[in-house]
C-alpha cells in the first residue's frame, strides 16, 4: 500500500507585542498545526494557498511562518522558489551591506557586528534597483536580542504628514539623493562596508565608472581608492498603482541615523533631490514615529518570514551570542536592464 500524502494545516496565531492597524495584525503569524509536516507537503501547501498568502501579504505587509519544517538553508531556498517570484541575487543587487551567499538565492542578512543596531529601512530603496519582496529565515536565534524590527511605512507616512505636511510634500515633489563612500575592499566591520568592486560587479575603476554612468550616479575617487557616489534622484514616497496606497519608501531614517563608519557621516548622507537640506526636526520625528510603530519578529529556529518591501521597513536589534538569519530577495523593480 502506498503511504498517504502528508498534508499541512496552518492558522493565524498571536505574537508578543503584535501591532494592529485598521484591524490587521502586524506582523501576521501563520502557525503550522501539522506535527508530521515535511518539506514536500509544505511546498504543496504553498502551491495550493499561494493566492491566499499573497492576499494576506497585501493586507498585513509581513507574515511570519512558524512551526514549518525548515531545517536547512536549502529547505528555505525551496520555500522561496515555491512562491514563483523572479529571483534577485545579492550579486545583482546594489546593496551596501557585506553579505555571504549560501545558495544562488540565499545569503546572510548582514555581516555587521552584533552590537550594531541596523536602523529601519526599505531594502535597497537608496538604489535605482530594489526588491518588492524579502524573505528571511532563522537558522539559529541569538542568545539575547537580535529580533528583526518591522514597521508599516504606509501608517508612518500618514502620521508624519499630519505633523509635517510641508516636509512630506517636499519628499513627494523633490525625491531624495543618497551619498555613500565605498571602500576598495569589503569592510565587514561596517554595516555599509561593501566595496565598490563587489557592489558594481567590476574589477577596475574604469569599469566602475561605466556602470555608474549607466545608472545615472555622480562620483568622485578618494584616497586609498575609496569611491564617493551620489545617486540619481530617487522616490521618497511610493504609490501603489492599483490601490493608491502610499508608503514612506526610502532610506531616509537609516541614512540619516545609521550610515556612520570611518568613511561616512550620516549628516552628509541624504538630501532632497534638488540638493537642498532636509528638515532635521522632521527627520527626527520620522525616526521617532517609526520606532513607535515598530513590532519585532522574535526569531525561533526554523522561522521564516515574508515582507512586502514596498510597505514594510525592517531593521535589526543588537544581540549577544551567535545569530544566523538569512535572506532572499524577489520581484526586482527598477531599471533592471542596466544591472
Amino acid at each position: 500500500m502506498s503511504t498517504p500524502a502528508k498534508t499541512v494545516m496552518a492558522e493565524p496565531a498571536t505574537l508578543p507585542r503584535q501591532a494592529s492597524f485598521d484591524g490587521m495584525e502586524f506582523p501576521l503569524l501563520l502557525q503550522c498545526r501539522s506535527p508530521d509536516a515535511d518539506l514536500p507537503a509544505t511546498l504543496s501547501w504553498v502551491a495550493v494557498n499561494l493566492g491566499k498568502i499573497k492576499e494576506q501579504l497585501a493586507r498585513h505587509a509581513c507574515i511570519l511562518f512558524r512551526g514549518f519544517p525548515f531545517r536547512t538553508v536549502e529547505d528555505f531556498d525551496a520555500f522561496v522558489v515555491a512562491f514563483g517570484f523572479e529571483p534577485f541575487t545579492y550579486e545583482r543587487s546594489l546593496s551596501n551591506a557585506v553579505r555571504l551567499s549560501r545558495t544562488r538565492r540565499v545569503f546572510t542578512a548582514n555581516e555587521s557586528p552584533p552590537a550594531f543596531q541596523i536602523p529601519l529601512h526599505h531594502e535597497m530603496a537608496q538604489t535605482p534597483l530594489y526588491p518588492a519582496r524579502i524573505f528571511f529565515y532563522c537558522e539559529k536565534p541569538a542568545a539575547h536580542g537580535g529580533a528583526t524590527a518591522v514597521c508599516r511605512s504606509d501608517i508612518l507616512l500618514s502620521r508624519l504628514e499630519h505633523r509635517h505636511p510641508r516636509f512630506v510634500a517636499d519628499c513627494r515633489a523633490k525625491g531624495l539623493r543618497y551619498t555613500n563612500i565605498m571602500p576598495a575592499e569589503n569592510d565587514p566591520a561596517s554595516g555599509m562596508g561593501r566595496s565598490w568592486r563587489s557592489t558594481f560587479g567590476v574589477t577596475s575603476p574604469d569599469a566602475a565608472e561605466e556602470k555608474l554612468r549607466q545608472l545615472g550616479y555622480m562620483w568622485e575617487w578618494l584616497e586609498n581608492q575609496s569611491l564617493r557616489t551620489t545617486t540619481p534622484v530617487l522616490q521618497a514616497v511610493w504609490r501603489d498603482p492599483g490601490t493608491g496606497r502610499e508608503s514612506f519608501f526610502n532610506q531616509l531614517i537609516a541614512a540619516s541615523t545609521g550610515w556612520r563608519d570611518r568613511r561616512n557621516d550620516p549628516a552628509k548622507a541624504v538630501t532632497f533631490g534638488d540638493g537642498s537640506p532636509l528638515d532635521v526636526n522632521a527627520v527626527h520625528d520620522a525616526a521617532a514615529l517609526a520606532e513607535e510603530l515598530t513590532a519585532d519578529l522574535p526569531w525561533q529556529a526554523g522561522d521564516a518570514a515574508l515582507l512586502d518591501n514596498m510597505v514594510a521597513m525592517h531593521g535589526r536589534r543588537p544581540f549577544e551570542g551567535q545569530r544566523r538569519v538569512f535572506a532572499a530577495l524577489g520581484d526586482p523593480r527598477g531599471p533592471a536592464a542596466v544591472c
